[in-house]
């Protein structure tokens, strides 16, 4: 039986790791782009691979694609998980922040997409983007990120469209405030709703807001990640799947 292959950007660490495991898991070899090999140690070396890679970089993307072909065949899944996330008031914004968040965040996701649909034209496959509950809803202090996940709901939208005829099916994400070293330290800039607490401020926000009384786990994005990418899923396409305990119904 061939080993079935996914790429996963940003899969060593945060919510990327708890997918990488959940594919581990699931049978798969990951092949993980990310700018470094750290949080990799403890994964058996013969159930992934990891490309050192940019996410701003379209050439890197399709080293990712070429990677898991030369493992699996072909190329099952892509996952676009790498990003960033940052508080600023518009006043604050620059140049710099705003190219900074829109190559990490929609960019890199844009060229993760076409790499993909360029590997997956002759055998189909499932393109998952990870994108946030902030691609639904604006927050203060808040546009540049929401302006890039809205831009990836966007694109999971139209690829849907565009690549279904290939048999790709396009999916999104959208997960609300996911406890990781990466979000607490985003919290805790000055901008940022965190302040002082970052702690405090999740507690509050899953008292106020959650219906099922917590906030949602890496694992319960990367259980629907895996799923998103299984023939269980085979005809949800364009959907951008909220994961976030009943904080925003729809």
């Amino acid at each position: 039986m061939a080993t079935r292959a996914v790429v996963v950007t940003g899969g060593n660490k945060g919510i990327g790791r708890s997918i990488t495991d959940a594919f581990i898991l699931a049978g798969y070899h990951v092949v993980i782009g990310s700018r470094s090999n750290d949080g990799l140690d403890d994964i058996d070396a013969g159930h992934f691979s990891h490309v050192k890679m940019d996410v701003r970089d379209e050439v890197a993307h399709q080293a990712l694609c070429e990677r898991a072909i030369q493992v699996g065949g072909k190329l099952d899944a892509y996952v676009n998980n790498a990003g960033q996330s940052a508080w600023r008031p518009i006043s604050k914004i620059d140049d710099a922040f705003f190219d900074e968040l829109m190559a990490i965040n929609l960019k890199g996701a844009f060229w993760g997409c076409k790499a993909a649909a360029v590997a997956m034209a002759e055998t189909g496959g499932a393109i998952i983007n990870i994108s946030s509950m902030a691609a639904k809803r604006g927050s203060a202090n808040n546009a540049m990120y929401c302006a890039t996940k809205f831009g990836m709901n966007g694109l999971t939208q139209s690829l849907c469209k565009e690549l279904g005829p290939k048999q790709i099916r396009v999916n999104a994400l959208c997960p609300v405030l996911i406890e990781t070293e990466g979000l607490m330290e985003a919290l805790s800039e000055p901008d940022a709703p965190g302040g002082d607490d970052a702690q405090a401020f999740l507690k509050n926000f899953r008292m106020a807001n959650s219906a099922l009384g917590r906030l949602p786990t890496g694992a319960d994005v990367s259980n629907m990640t895996v799923f998103l990418a299984s023939t269980a899923a085979s005809g949800i396409t364009g959907q951008c799947i909220n994961v976030d305990c009943g904080v925003f119904p729809q």
